[in-house]
């Protein structure tokens, strides 16, 4: 059995190959564009087969120079929602995911692959329906453009293999540092909180309260397993929001983050006022240039990923975070410097 992982030396792609290695699966073919280098880090202590660099991985694969593929994850995109670069984005992340579906297709392989919540934009109902999908930039158009293609192959039974696309929320966990300014805010504060005994959030801003912005934070952790559970059902095909569908504050990330550092430092944890009282916690104002482009609530909404079988709870902002927090304390090796 051989797996492929585009983005191998990514953050979600390289928690996948992690996954699949706990299962006993080494024979990976990890596809990537190694810039910044320094993503190797993210592969060094993960079990696989060989390395290709995207530019020569279609090709390779096209030919069957792997023989029969079990299964592609295709984590590999380009990330940045700040990208203005609209012809490299839409290449990168569309015309590469097009190419790579009609291999699959051709040698009827299971094609699993990462959409993104991006594609709601400025909705404020977050459903698999095209209603409600906004693109509010270049890189939520690319995602959202793929899943219409993939859509109308569904519809037409055209994909001779299961085909899943996953709209991630707003992941966080292990393996992140190289996204720079695009890591979990959980990353961010982690790093403000051990050079400066201090965490800053937005005040108030779009009617909440400082800090009481909300979004859908989902563990990596909880990501992978529902990336195997789809793998482990090939009938079952479609597009499925993956979060936890439960919108939580920043102010839940900030403090499970102080609090979780304090635990592992020997010290008690604290109350969000006490937090802000001890100005371990402060509020900025609101930046004038996010103004009208921010997201101030997403939820994922979960009755299709649900009706589809996936049945397992979700880590709470606290519990991954928390452990997340441990993670980043012990493993200094992956820490990068945020950009």
């Amino acid at each position: 059995m051989t797996y492929i992982v585009t983005g191998a030396a990514g953050f979600i792609g390289a928690n996948i190959i992690q996954g699949l290695n706990a299962r006993g699966i080494k024979n990976i073919i990890a596809v990537d564009e190694l810039n910044p280098a320094d993503k190797y880090r993210n592969l060094a202590d993960l079990e696989i087969a060989d390395y290709l660099d995207k530019s020569e991985f279609l090709t390779a694969f096209s030919k069957g120079h792997f023989g029969k593929a079990t299964a592609v994850f295709h984590e590999g995109a380009c990330s940045d929602t700040m990208e203005t670069d609209g012809q490299y984005m839409m290449a990168n992340n569309y015309r590469y995911s097009i190419d790579l579906l009609n291999i699959c297709t051709e040698h009827h392989v299971p094609f699993l692959y990462a959409s993104s919540a991006a594609t709601y934009g400025g909705s404020d109902v977050f459903k698999e329906d095209r209603q409600f999908e906004k693109p509010l930039n270049v890189y939520g158009y690319s995602k959202f453009l793929f899943d219409q293609v993939v859509r109308q192959r569904l519809q037409d039974e055209a994909n001779t293999a299961q085909v899943v696309g996953f709209r991630y929320f707003n992941v966080y966990g292990p393996r992140e540092s190289h996204k720079g300014r695009m890591a979990s805010v959980a990353f961010h504060h982690y790093h403000q909180f051990m050079e400066a005994n201090l965490v800053k959030l937005f005040g108030e801003y779009d009617g909440y309260k400082e800090g009481e912005q909300k979004r859908d934070f989902v563990s990596v952790e909880d990501v992978v397993k529902v990336n195997l559970f789809f793998h482990d059902h090939p009938k079952k095909s479609g597009i499925f929001n993956l979060g936890t569908g439960r919108a939580q504050p920043f102010n839940d990330v900030a403090k499970s983050v102080i609090n979780s550092l304090r635990k592992i430092h020997g010290h008690a944890e604290m109350s969000l006022s006490d937090l802000v009282d001890e100005r371990l916690l402060e509020y900025v104002p609101f930046p004038e240039a996010l103004k009208g482009k921010y997201q101030s609530f997403t939820q994922a909404d979960l009755t299709n990923l649900r009706s589809a079988g996936y049945q397992e709870d979700f880590l709470t902002v606290e519990q991954g975070v928390s452990k997340y927090m441990t993670w980043l304390s012990e493993n200094s090796d992956f820490l990068a410097q945020p950009m």
